[in-house]
């Protein structure tokens, strides 16, 4: 049997990408945990056709809140072919009965404890409705599909180490989606981080961990690192900044080959910080944390979030200034996102701030789909999108380009300098994040739901499913 993965993707940028970085590893895992007796093909519609004739008899898509309009509208095309649809990932495990209505099973949660029951249950013709996955356990969990990528991906080998975060910000859905913290076998992953069948060299040397805070077990982290100091590589991932006090650590990451650590800094503000429930992030420490890891030539890229409830439009256009005094050598822009399984959603939802006349395409990091407290939501996206002009501004790239060649290993500056030229790039062709505001998807989704009900109701799961959709 023939299985195509689709992960789900809708443009944020008025010009889409100039280069595609990295692609998530969600496609690569869930092909790689299929049975071999399966065909399986990975389409990134990021980068990729997708193929509607496709002769696959299983198709599987994966999408997060922001995206869910793009997956909408790639059931209703293949519901339109008589293909079974199914699917799951963070929007579904959240909104259920909105999926229910789209697709004609879903997966709940993790997927790996379901796969293969879905996988059987598809071939007996039995496709359940629900299927709820549950944490885990992460040994045994084989080298991700690195074959299946294309080419257009700059970095390639993107691997995980850990699963889970012991914080619970108060925007984010790790600590409901995947609860607890749980390790890779060591082995395992420096398995997945040898993998050197790529094309270009940089694909071969650079390692993305796409963990939530990898370095959280101190124990664990340095016996991995150890062992990946054998491999010389470059590798990136995101940690807390209480890395920056422990020197035994910085030494090993810097030893073992880490240009980038990404840090979720979020705001200058003490009652924001408090909003996001970040309480383990000190102002007062941001700037010898990043010179804590300049000094070992690891570049920082952090995040910057605009909308929490004490934020003014100053404030907010002002971090531009102010993530350039601390050292921040990559900012990642974006505005509060209330996305359901957060704390920050059910106090905006009691408080009857959620704006529910705007659509999923508003949950892309880049739009309003809330009521801000101190301005309105028009003010609040001009706020940030000054901020963002004002970050990646010719000026201030150069400033951060230049900065890196005293500061950063080698590895480190090519990061710096890729990164700060990629969103500086945008910002001079004016290439800016998409105002939601001013395109219109849901009545595109609202004719296709009225006008083809019966090609849902056709293609129930009572039939002999011919094609499936699922999420991870």
């Amino acid at each position: 049997m023939k299985i195509d993965i689709i992960i789900a993707y809708m443009q944020r940028y008025e010009f889409g990408h100039e280069k595609d970085f990295v692609p998530p590893i969600t496609g690569i895992h869930l092909a790689a945990i299929t049975p071999k007796q399966y065909e399986v093909r990975v389409i990134h519609q990021q980068v990729e056709q997708i193929d509607y004739e496709t002769n696959a008899d299983l198709v599987a898509i994966s999408f997060f809140s922001g995206f869910a309009p793009a997956a909408f509208q790639l059931a209703y095309e293949f519901k339109k072919r008589r293909k079974t649809v199914i699917a799951g990932g963070p929007h579904v495990t959240y909104n259920i009965e909105e999926s229910l209505q789209y697709f004609d099973a879903i997966v709940t949660g993790e997927a790996e404890s379901v796969w293969k029951d879905l996988l059987r249950d598809f071939d007996e013709g039995s496709l359940k409705r629900i299927y709820k996955g549950s944490p885990t356990d992460l040994h045994d969990i084989p080298t991700p599909r690195f074959d299946l990528l294309p080419d257009k991906f700059f970095v390639k080998k993107v691997i995980q180490a850990t699963r889970g975060c012991p914080f619970s910000c108060s925007f984010c859905t790790v600590p409901t989606l995947n609860p607890g913290f749980r390790l890779r076998p060591v082995e395992d992953v420096i398995r997945d981080a040898s993998y050197n069948n790529f094309k270009h060299w940089w694909q071969r040397k650079v390692v993305w961990f796409w963990d939530d805070n990898l370095t959280i077990n101190r124990k664990y982290i340095k016996e991995l690192l150890t062992e990946l100091k054998k491999l010389n590589v470059w590798w990136l991932t995101q940690a807390s900044m209480d890395i920056a006090k422990d020197e035994e650590l910085l030494r090993l990451m810097k030893s073992s080959g880490c240009i980038g650590v990404f840090f979720g800094i979020e705001s200058f503000g003490k009652d924001s910080l408090a909003d996001a429930n970040k309480r383990q992030n000190k102002i007062e420490n941001y700037k010898k944390a990043v010179d804590a890891l300049h000094k070992k030539g690891i570049a920082v890229m952090a995040g910057f979030i605009s909308g929490f409830d004490h934020d003014t439009k100053e404030s907010i256009e002002e971090m531009a200034d102010r993530l350039m005094e601390i050292g921040v050598d990559v900012p990642f822009l974006s505005i509060m996102t209330p996305f359901k399984g957060t704390p920050i959603y059910t106090t905006f939802n009691l408080q009857g701030r959620i704006l529910s006349d705007r659509d999923w395409s508003f949950y892309n990091g880049y739009n309003v789909a809330f009521i801000p407290k101190n301005l309105s939501p028009g003010e609040l996206l001009k706020a940030h999108r000054t901020l963002w002009k004002k970050a990646f501004s010719p000026w201030y790239s150069f400033k951060r380009i230049i900065r890196s060649l005293f500061k950063l290993r080698f590895g480190a500056i090519l990061l710096s300098g890729f990164m700060n030229s990629f969103y500086c790039l945008k910002r001079v062709k004016g290439n800016y994040p998409i105002d939601m505001t001013k395109r219109d998807y849901s009545h595109q989704l609202k004719s296709n739901s009225e006008d083809d009900e019966r090609i849902i109701m056709s293609t129930s799961i009572s039939e002999q499913p011919k094609k499936v959709v699922r999420s991870f």
